[in-house]
């Protein structure tokens, strides 16, 4: 493939769409996991439930940033389609906090990684189950 090839296809609106995604998920988890380690550590906070808290509060944030840039071409402007949105993404997010946790267990319970470790990668697996629902209930992108 040329380099206008590649131009191409990184110009193309999936592309796109999915690098937003990965930045916004991205600073979300460095989030989570901060508030995860401050709620453990600090709070003594079993780690799961840590982590469930610190789940709902990026599953905000990332609506947010992903409303206004991710998805800036099929937004939610209007206050019923917002709460609708905000709604929807907290289903399909929510519907992934049991595949994150069980992840996040296995992999300290099995694998005896590092809470923090296998919390990273938890969510770059429900990450992707996250991103299809997301962009196809929340935001309606074919």
């Amino acid at each position: 493939m040329g380099d206008s090839g590649y131009r191409n296809v990184t110009k193309h609106p999936t592309f796109v769409r999915l690098y937003r995604f990965v930045v916004v998920g991205a600073s979300a988890a460095l989030v989570q996991t901060a508030v995860l380690w401050l709620l453990v550590e600090y709070g003594g906070l079993n780690y799961l439930f840590a982590a469930t808290l610190a789940i709902e509060l990026t599953i905000i944030l990332q609506f947010f940033a992903n409303n206004a840039w991710t998805f800036q071409h099929s937004r939610h402007h209007a206050r019923s389609d917002y709460l609708v949105g905000l709604l929807r993404t907290n289903v399909v997010r929510g519907t992934a906090i049991p595949l994150q946790l069980g992840l996040l267990w296995a992999f300290v319970n099995w694998a005896g990684l590092m809470y923090l470790l296998a919390n990273g990668f938890a969510i770059f697996i429900s990450g992707l189950y996250r991103y299809y629902l997301d962009s196809r209930w929340t935001w309606q992108i074919a």
